[in-house]
């Protein structure tokens, strides 16, 4: 049986809770999700879950914080003047963004509150801070 190393390319699928069952995403209906192993295409728990498991095998692993996402980081939330917001645009809770430093990179924002003429921005990624949980199914190697 063909066994997953370091460096192959994979098909899995699979399906991912918090630890309170809530599903945050799944590859259910979908094409598998495709990667080469070990070589951080994919979070650190899930590259070292896939290691060593044969097509066909199915596991279900718990991904802690730090081999996942990360600790939430208060310094990746910031204020926005609302008057900086183009004049089309009503600036709403929970919309999504794309921002862009001064070195040219761009990166996805979430308005977490608004307060007056601010804006508050949340830039950690939605699942930093959390434990996940993944049901994993090793379709093909290759």
């Amino acid at each position: 049986m063909q066994q997953v190393q370091k460096g192959d390319t994979v098909n899995v699928h699979y399906h991912g809770t918090l630890s309170d069952g809530t599903t945050f995403d799944s590859s259910a209906g979908r094409e598998p999700l495709k990667f080469v192993a070990g070589t951080g295409q994919v979070i650190k728990g899930f590259d070292e879950a896939v290691l060593t498991m044969n097509v066909g095998d199915k596991k279900t692993v718990n991904i802690p914080v730090h081999e996942a996402y990360g600790e939430r980081n208060d310094d990746m939330v910031m204020e926005y003047p609302t008057s900086d917001f183009p004049a089309d645009m009503q600036p709403a809770v929970g919309m999504e963004l794309q921002m862009g430093d001064n070195a040219g990179n761009v990166f996805p924002v979430v308005i977490v509150d608004i307060q007056g003429d601010m804006v508050l921005l949340d830039a950690n990624h939605p699942l930093a801070g959390k434990d996940l949980i993944f049901e994993l199914e090793v379709v093909s190697i290759g």
